[in-house]
């Protein structure tokens, strides 16, 4: 019996996936030519819904990141027809639980040769069960990592490039080594970027500040529903640079993205940050944003795309 997440989309067909499956000689197997986006989908039980959050901003962001590492897809991969393979896979599926959605433009060419132009890309998307990548209910121990966060003159920042991600795994190794829960990145001069994989909020003197795009930082799609959430609350939002003991002196902390979610921090490098509870600014936003997606209130349902609930075994689905 299938379950979900067994059908993918992969070569231009929805397929088992077990058939989905590139040589070793594959270009992006070899040196990390691709692109990716990570999404999620929330199920409200109440409403028997699963719901994609800002389908179009991620489907938009991985062409453009195609766009800087020379990927040329099939010129028929539109933002929209990317949101229809999504959510088509989705319904394939017959999801009723929390989902993650990893859609790849990679190079699939099979060339030993360093390039990037003039080798084919093709797309996929698989799609997995998954509920916290960390747990948001508490407070989270960071450390600020030896490893230095990407140049955007070395490999893009403001992309998603699969290669890259080498940089924030080897962050995360050493802080999960070290007994934190996750790593902050420096910029090369020395200011505050990310997270190995989520940005960045703090708050001082009801101030919410975060690292503006220029300091090397992935324009994160939550990022910007956090910004968003936090002007509707009436709360100040800066973008501007900031500085390493500033985390040691802020009121509050907390990571944004996809995965992680709104996840508060309560210790850095060791040092308690504000009374070492969640702060409230933190708290508000977090509640708010989880509210929002998950459809729990009608309001900005230009975050939200439904997915049509369908059987497992759609029409005109027939395995390789």
């Amino acid at each position: 019996m299938s379950k979900p997440g067994d059908i993918v989309y992969f070569e231009g067909e929805f397929v088992a996936r077990e058939q989905a499956r590139v040589p070793i000689t594959t270009h992006a197997f070899n040196y990390g030519t691709g692109c990716f986006e990570g999404i999620r989908a929330y199920w409200n039980a109440g409403r028997e819904h699963l719901y994609v959050i800002r389908l179009r901003e991620h489907v938009e962001r991985l062409l453009r990141s195609a766009r800087i590492l020379h990927l040329e897809p099939d010129p028929s991969l539109t933002a929209s027809r990317a949101e229809d393979i999504i959510l088509e896979l989705l319904a394939r599926n017959s999801y009723r639980q929390d989902v993650y959605v990893r859609p790849i433009l990679y190079k699939s060419g099979s060339t030993i040769k360093v390039s990037l132009s003039g080798i084919a890309t093709d797309f996929c998307v698989y799609t997995e069960p998954f509920g916290d990548y960390l747990d948001i209910r508490k407070g989270l121990s960071v450390m600020i990592s030896a490893w230095r966060r990407i140049d955007d003159n070395a490999v893009p920042a403001r992309g998603k490039p699969t290669g890259a991600y080498i940089n924030a795994a080897l962050a995360s190794d050493e802080a999960r080594a070290r007994g934190f829960d996750e790593a902050i990145l420096l910029t090369g001069d020395g200011h505050v970027a990310e997270a190995s994989s989520s940005n960045l909020f703090l708050v001082q003197d009801g101030v919410l500040i975060t690292p503006q795009a220029s300091d090397d930082v992935l324009v994160g799609i939550t990022r910007d529903c956090v910004m968003e959430i936090a002007r509707r609350q009436g709360v100040k939002v800066q973008e501007r640079r900031v500085d390493r003991s500033e985390l040691l002196a802020a009121d509050e902390v907390f990571l944004s993205g996809t995965g992680v979610q709104i996840a508060p921090i309560t210790t850095v490098d060791g040092r308690v940050v504000g009374d070492g509870e969640i702060g409230p600014t933190t708290l508000a936003i977090q509640q708010e944003y989880l509210r929002l997606v998950r459809g729990e209130s009608d309001d900005m349902p230009n975050w939200r795309s439904l997915v049509p609930q369908q059987a497992a075994t759609v029409p005109g689905f027939q395995r390789r």
